[in-house]
């Protein structure tokens, strides 16, 4: 099961972009389309027509042995502790881990090209002169597992379907795609609205397929266990709900000697395990039941790895360097709220959490404050805005803050002693600005009733770093408290925006497109189950949304994007975490892989292999 190929539909971080045909990728034909065996979004193609495999892959990796492991992201209706549906691509239910390599999709990505798609099910794409129509080529060999072939039929099905019954998150990224309809066998066409975004093809090129046979027996909206028929490499062996569900290798897989397959989805199982309580799961990675961790908590990564497996070098720990786009990682304010519709108590919060302590005493000093929206890239904002962003924020500037138009917000940087008094005495300032007034030990808010908030969390997880930031809410007189409910309750309440404030973490992208709309804009803060979890609504940002999902250059789309950071830090709609550079990952030595990794993304373990030879000396069955 391959971590890469997915690129182009990662719910609302998808690196997505526009078409840019170089003169070698594509032909023109007699009616002024253009056909090209890949799509590409600022320039040329790096991989030529006949290309054999991506350049960080072995191609002659050996099959075999299990990759096991623990749910660490989730897309969809996913969520980290339990499952009830095989189907992650609509609102209801919890899907399970792994389902995505189940279905094929039209193109696959390239981790050396975020923003690029090379033929899977289409061996081609021809293209309208005005890019409105785009025409899918599929290959006759193409089949679903019970070896039934996969025509333009189940294609148009599943696009139409996902616009029409699918999770909010595909509803919302397919406002232009107008439809799409069989041809031919061979022949999918797909239509796009006028209004169509830089990026709509490469969202419909790495969509799933669904079989329209199955789906007419079967209701598509229904959660049900039982798992449908994919065409993927991989397909349910064996699953107990809540606990487990592993995938086998589909051994006469159709695509495996394709260019954008091989030397991945190199292992006959792939196990996903489901824990509630961390350690259960940490200590079953220690005794190998567990054979691939990755680690994203410093805390854990600096005092948990001590023990005879690493000592004798049958576990390995690396930190790998980070290549991905720098996720956007915070406590959200919900502004649906009436305590938070005034941004100077807001900004009066971020005051009270003191990185610099957390950093050094529970941190371990591993991470970096986050600042942006876009940070460690070409599309952060500094200093004062160019001529670019100026012409972009100056039909909203009476609708603005007057810092939108100097240097960009920063969080505060406090004297490290975890309740720095000058900070804490801006906050009261602030919230005393603001309407709150301070009775005894209790804060009131302007009408007069208490000020609460409720931190809602999934696990305990966060715990070390909310308890002092609470500490300090509470010497200003609010009545903070954390709330940890189970995943299950944690993902109805966060997709119904019931919550006060919520940690969440939302993947980056190298370049930004219309999936922004379904974390910032005006229609997602009101649509259940989007990642608009603030509730951000500001006709400035919707229109921001529309240029950068627009934009047909890098410098027109960085522009975009740095105005875009100016609005939202400036609107402190959350209070701002930290990252990193590295990826921190743990595994049993039983793994080999390429000699060198992909330009973006570190290629574990999507491109590892089972080493037997290691697996013997190592003691882990495959």
């Amino acid at each position: 099961m391959t971590h890469t190929r997915r690129q182009a539909v990662k719910l609302g971080s998808a690196a997505l972009g526009a078409l840019a045909l170089p003169g070698r990728a594509a032909f023109a034909q007699a009616s002024g389309d253009i056909e090209t065996y890949g799509l590409s979004t600022f320039g040329e193609l790096a991989e030529a027509p006949d290309f054999k495999h991506f350049r960080y892959v072995n191609p002659g990796a050996p099959k075999g042995g299990s990759l096991i492991l623990q749910i660490r992201n989730t897309s969809g209706n996913q969520n980290f502790e339990t499952f009830d549906t095989f189907n992650i691509y609509v609102f209801k239910g919890d899907g399970a881990a792994g389902v995505d390599a189940m279905f094929d999709t039209l193109m696959a990505g390239s981790a050396d090209e975020p923003t690029t798609q090379y033929g899977l099910v289409a061996r081609a794409v021809r293209i309208s002169a005005d890019k409105l129509t785009y025409r899918f080529l599929l290959r006759p060999e193409a089949r679903f597992h019970d070896g039934s072939r996969l025509t333009a039929k189940d294609v148009a099905f599943s696009l139409n379907i996902l616009k029409a019954k699918g999770h909010p998150v595909y509803r919302a990224i397919l406002a232009e795609f107008a439809g799409a309809e069989a041809e031919a066998d061979d022949i999918c066409k797909v239509s796009f609205t006028p209004a169509r975004s830089r990026d709509m093809h490469l969202i419909i090129g790495g969509l799933p397929i669904f079989s329209q046979a199955y789906y007419t027996k079967n209701e598509f909206d229904a959660g049900s266990l039982e798992p449908p028929l994919g065409s993927g490499p991989y397909k349910v062996s064996r699953f107990e709900q809540g606990r487990f569900v592993e995938y086998e290798r589909v051994k006469d897989y159709w695509g495996a000697n394709l260019p954008v397959m091989a030397g991945q989805n190199n292992f006959d199982r792939v196990r996903w395990e489901y824990y509630r309580e961390r350690q259960i799961a940490f200590e079953d990675f220690k005794s190998g039941k567990i054979n691939y961790n990755e680690e994203y908590t410093a805390r854990f990564w600096a005092t948990q790895y001590d023990f005879p497996a690493v000592r004798d070098g049958r576990v390995k720990r690396e930190e790998l360097p980070g290549r991905a786009a720098t996720p956007v990682q915070g406590w959200h304010f919900n502004l649906r709220r009436p305590q938070f519709q005034d941004p100077r108590v807001r900004e009066a919060i971020v005051n009270c959490f003191d990185f610099e302590w957390t950093s050094k005493n529970i941190m371990y000093s591993a991470y970096t404050r986050l600042h942006s929206y876009f940070d460690n890239s070409d599309m952060k904002a500094e200093g004062a805005p160019g001529p670019g962003e100026l012409a972009l924020l100056e039909p909203f500037r009476a609708a603005l803050p007057a810092e939108v138009f100097g240097a960009p917000s920063v969080p505060p940087v406090s004297d490290g002693s975890g309740s720095d008094r000058v900070l804490l005495r801006k906050a009261d300032e602030l919230l005393r600005a603001a309407g709150c007034k301070r009775e005894g030990n209790q804060l009131r808010l302007p009408d007069g009733k208490p000020f609460t908030i409720e931190f809602l969390e999934s696990s305990t997880i966060m715990q070390p770093h909310t308890e002092p930031f609470i500490a300090n809410l509470k010497r200003l007189g609010i009545d903070a408290r954390e709330r940890v409910v189970d995943t299950v309750q944690y993902k109805r309440r966060t997709d119904s925006f019931d919550f006060d404030m919520a940690s969440s973490a939302m993947g980056g992208s190298t370049t930004p497109g219309v999936e922004l709309t379904n974390i910032y804009s005006s229609k997602a803060a009101a649509t259940p189950g989007s990642r608009n979890l603030p509730g951000i609504a500001h006709p400035a940002i919707d229109a921001l949304l529309d240029v950068i999902a627009k934009a047909d250059n890098r410098q027109s789309l960085n522009t975009a994007c740095r105005a875009l950071d100016r609005v939202l830090r400036a609107g402190r709609y959350m209070v701002p975490m930290w990252y990193t550079g590295k990826s921190r990952i743990a595994y049993w030595d039983v793994f080999s892989r390429p000699a060198e990794g992909p330009k973006y993304g570190s290629g574990a373990p999507g491109t590892w292999w089972w080493d037997a030879e290691k697996a013997k000396k190592t003691g882990i069955p495959g």
